[in-house]
């Protein structure tokens, strides 16, 4: 099992721009998130994933895990819809990742990925059917390990920014300017923001 490599340096740059969060920091201490390094498997799950439970996810990713044998494009092209509705996901669901498995044996050289910037990775992926931006920003940090990720449109990570400021709203620009505290350590100032908001 992987998980998101952090440290020192990332905690104690966080804790001296923002005391607040330092103090989360504290008293939470180390956090560890899974990773999932492949990329294509990556974005895979992360659509298996979409609004459903966690139980059921796990579910329906062990049944296809178990038809695939290993979650490759390749594979995932191969197999009729029919399979992989039989493990439980929905025909829209079936499509996206069909299209997914489309566009990697394409258009998309999914292992050149890290190679680019942030921002292309997201217009890239979220060009695809069924990835918006905040799948690509997940994407980003649970795949790629990319350490300045903040997600606006992540509304657990919002909530935990207006506790922990004390806030009653969060417009884009306020949100900006608090992110911009974090940078270059957005993504583990994202771990701590998710757990405070539990």
């Amino acid at each position: 099992m992987a998980f998101f490599p952090y440290g020192l340096i990332e905690t104690d740059h966080l804790r001296e721009r923002d005391e607040k969060l330092g103090a989360v920091i504290k008293r939470i201490g180390p956090i560890r998130r899974d990773i999932v390094p492949d990329p294509f498997e990556a974005l895979i799950l992360s659509v298996v994933n979409q609004q459903i439970s966690k139980q059921a996810a796990q579910t329906v990713w062990n049944r296809l895990c178990t038809l695939l044998g290993q979650v490759t494009a390749e594979r995932l092209a191969g197999v009729a819809p029919a399979q992989l509705r039989a493990c439980g996901l929905s025909d829209r669901k079936v499509g996206y990742l069909k299209g997914i498995a489309e566009a990697a044996l394409g258009r998309i050289d999914f292992a050149g990925l890290s190679n680019l910037p942030d921002r292309e990775i997201i217009d890239t992926l979220s060009a695809l059917p069924g990835v918006g931006v905040w799948t690509a920003e997940m994407f980003l940090i649970f795949s790629l390990c990319r350490p300045d990720v903040v997600s606006y449109g992540d509304l657990a990570l919002r909530r935990g920014m207006m506790k922990l400021y004390g806030l009653t709203d969060l417009p884009r620009e306020k949100f900006q300017i608090y992110r911009g505290n974090y940078s270059p350590y957005g993504s583990v100032a994202s771990l701590y923001l998710w757990a405070f908001s539990a």
